[in-house]
């Protein structure tokens, strides 16, 4: 069996993540996250949309992590990306980061939201 590194160009991968925590290229960063092609910031949560509305052209789907669990998202949130033509993805944050890298490394136009798991 062959092994290939995944390339992932100038985008950042998600490493890994734990309680309170995510650690992307390498570097831990406690608290909710955004990942967008413009790099990684901290997200305030679901009413710091300013950043999102920024890369709306720039993506193509938006992962939302919503913790430990999935949950659903606020219905304002959902519908101002749904206005601004981003697909949206919700699922536990574990699973947004699995999805994000995958998409990552196809080439695809991919953000994160990312609440971290208490």
């Amino acid at each position: 069996m062959q092994i290939s590194e995944v390339e992932f160009e100038d985008a950042l991968p998600i490493d890994g993540y734990g309680p309170g925590f995510f650690r992307v290229g390498g570097e831990i960063r406690e608290g909710a996250i955004l990942l967008l092609p413009n790099g990684l910031r901290g997200w305030g949560g679901y009413d710091d949309r300013a950043r999102l509305m920024e890369a709306a052209g720039e993506i193509d789907v938006l992962l939302v992590g919503t913790g430990p669990e999935m949950a659903y998202l606020p219905r304002d949130f959902r519908a101002a990306l749904e206005e601004a033509n981003v697909g949206v993805e919700v699922m536990a944050s574990s699973q947004a980061c699995r999805t994000y890298n995958v998409l990552l490394g196809e080439g695809r136009r991919v953000g994160a939201a990312l609440l971290p798991a208490s």
